[in-house]
């Protein structure tokens, strides 16, 4: 069977890469081993599938800290904006949401699936499920080995399988070793947006399993102590360790100091990030002064949740009935300083398989940054989370997985 374009993959990256190369007058094959289109789109956003962020280009790039970099040549072609275009263009309506994040007014994932599976068909791109490719061999023509059928024969072939995260959408790392028979180098696979585990005896106990704190920063220390990165978001407690966007955010960061050989990472919650500790200092005085009776532990509970202010008081070692007319100046400052930076370490996360993105994949050192192309094989193109690319949870790495598969899947068709 003979196409112009083989697309290999029929996640995000892999549906808008179809799309693209048909749009562009190829004849077009696409390709996925599972029985559903789209399976990770259709769970992402909590279901209801986050397709892109409406910030500055500059501003996705910036949330794109995994090699987004890169993207810069893709995004002066076909960027976030236009995916925004391109949905709406196809009848499906968007509205913004907190931080830039664009989500169908239909509230459904499967509102954005469909529109691309219908646009698929519009474009007669041929649609072959429950097909796993066994073997690439590459030559002027590519051909792709199936497990059970014909050989696919293509002047370009899309690869677009995604990572390792996530695998029950069909994620398991199949593009891996086909990009390395071609000669390209995978740098070494991690988890990132992850939960992360902690050894802390407070952790072990389960003593905040379950309480979340809205919107705190959270901070990766360096071994100095400074820091090197914080986010404003929420987090949870959890059985094994923390979790919630703040702790995804930052994960990337703690895995890679764990990657270089420390044994543990130092987190740091500042319960109150929009006020300074002189601040938090002169809220607690407050407090006092209007109610002197009260314990310090239910006059804390007016700027924190009372579970979180009991456990730092104890960390402190402090009486939690304990009046707030008997709450001496220095203790008032060390319960700031608390609340303002409370550390605790973590020494791991959780597998790669639970993560939600997959960090490292094939080099983009040896990829054409404005077409997507290999640089070692011609007529190779890779696209989505299978390059070592990966960004923040917030539309950014479905931003990258479109962008990436509308310029293979264009420059495929021009070969």
């Amino acid at each position: 069977m003979i196409y112009d374009v083989a697309v290999i993959g029929g996640g995000p990256s892999g549906l808008m890469a179809a799309i693209s190369a048909a749009e562009h007058g190829a004849k077009t094959i696409l390709i996925e081993k599972g029985k559903q289109l789209g399976k990770k789109l259709a769970i992402s956003g909590g279901g209801r599938c986050n397709v892109t962020n409406r910030l500055p280009a500059e501003e996705v790039i910036k949330n794109i800290p995994g090699n987004g970099k890169f993207l810069y040549s893709a995004f002066s072609v076909f960027n976030n904006y236009d995916i925004i275009d391109f949905f709406e263009g196809l009848g499906v309506a968007l509205k913004e949401e907190d931080h830039g994040r664009m989500f169908p007014v239909s509230n459904s994932a499967q509102t954005v699936v469909d529109t691309l599976i219908n646009r698929l068909k519009e474009l007669k791109v041929d649609i072959h499920m429950n097909t796993r490719v066994k073997e690439l061999s590459y030559g002027d023509r590519h051909t792709l080995h199936l497990e059970r059928g014909p050989d696919i024969s293509a002047k370009g072939v899309v690869i677009a399988v995604g990572g390792k995260s996530v695998p029950k959408t069909g994620s398991t790392g199949d593009g891996y070793p086909w990009a390395k028979k071609a000669g390209h180098t995978v740098t070494k696979l991690y988890p990132t947006e992850v939960p992360l585990t902690s050894s802390e005896k407070f952790i072990q106990e389960k003593t905040l399993q379950g309480l979340s704190l809205r919107a705190i920063g959270l901070s990766v220390l360096d071994e100095a102590g400074k820091k090197l990165v914080t986010h404003e978001m929420d987090m949870i407690f959890t059985h094994f360790g923390v979790s919630g966007p703040a702790v995804l955010r930052c994960s990337q960061f703690v895995v890679k100091s764990l990657l270089k050989g420390a044994k543990e990472v130092t987190l740091q919650i500042d319960s109150l990030p929009s006020f300074h500790e002189e601040k938090v200092v002169e809220q607690i005085v407050e407090l006092m002064r209007s109610a002197p009776r009260k314990s310090i532990k239910n006059l804390l509970k007016e700027i924190v949740p009372e579970r979180y202010a009991g456990f730092l008081l104890e960390e402190l070692d402090v009486d939690l009935e304990l009046q707030g007319a008997n709450v001496s100046k220095k203790l008032v400052r060390e319960i700031a300083k608390t609340l303002k930076g409370f550390s605790f370490t973590v020494d791991g996360s959780l597998s790669i398989e639970r993560a939600f993105v997959t960090g490292g994949g094939v080099s983009i050192k040896e990829v054409i940054p404005t077409t997507m192309e290999s640089k070692l094989q011609a007529g190779l193109f890779f696209s989505g989370e299978i390059l070592d690319i990966h960004g923040y949870t917030g539309g950014y790495n479905i931003t990258s997985a479109l962008v990436t598969g509308r310029i293979a899947g264009m420059n495929a068709a021009f070969l």
